[in-house]
């Protein structure tokens, strides 16, 4: 009996760590979207999926936003952002963690050599903060924009 509770700790054990493990995976392997906009003059972002509504960019985020997207026609409106802990086609820009500070993270843009700050609401997207960050804005499909 006690060598069957130790094979049933074991695949548990087992099964578990295969989840943290696939998790992982596909925090590393995902390409996750956003489309920030302007909101009482603040870059702000929606994501009903995660439960966030008017989630803000500050501290440094705001004007790393303002930088990337300085060449897309009406972003105020409304712009996508892409972005994976892994490299991606047509990523525009990387951030590199820095450190953690609280609750939240900061990283560093070499594009822009300037440092931001990203709240908790990162762990919305990635089990811990990611050593680095890929991302790509780009304009919304014009059927978007024309609903917003």
């Amino acid at each position: 009996m006690f060598v069957l509770g130790g094979l049933i700790g074991l695949a548990l054990s087992a099964g578990l760590f295969l989840r943290s493990y696939h998790q992982k995976q596909n925090d590393m392997n995902s390409l996750m979207v956003i489309v920030p906009y302007k909101y009482e003059g603040m870059w702000v972002f929606d994501d009903p999926a995660v439960g966030l509504n008017k989630e803000p960019f500050i501290a440094g985020i705001d004007t790393l936003i303002d930088k990337a997207t300085a060449k897309i026609p009406h972003a105020e409106h409304g712009f996508r952002a892409i972005f994976s802990a892994m490299p991606f086609p047509g990523a525009n820009f990387k951030l590199e963690w820095r450190r953690e500070d609280s609750g939240g993270n900061w990283y560093y843009s070499p594009e822009f050599q300037q440092e931001g700050w990203l709240c908790p609401a990162l762990f919305k997207y990635f089990t811990s903060a990611p050593r680095e960050i890929y991302v790509k804005v780009e304009p919304r499909g014009s059927e978007l924009s024309a609903n917003r």
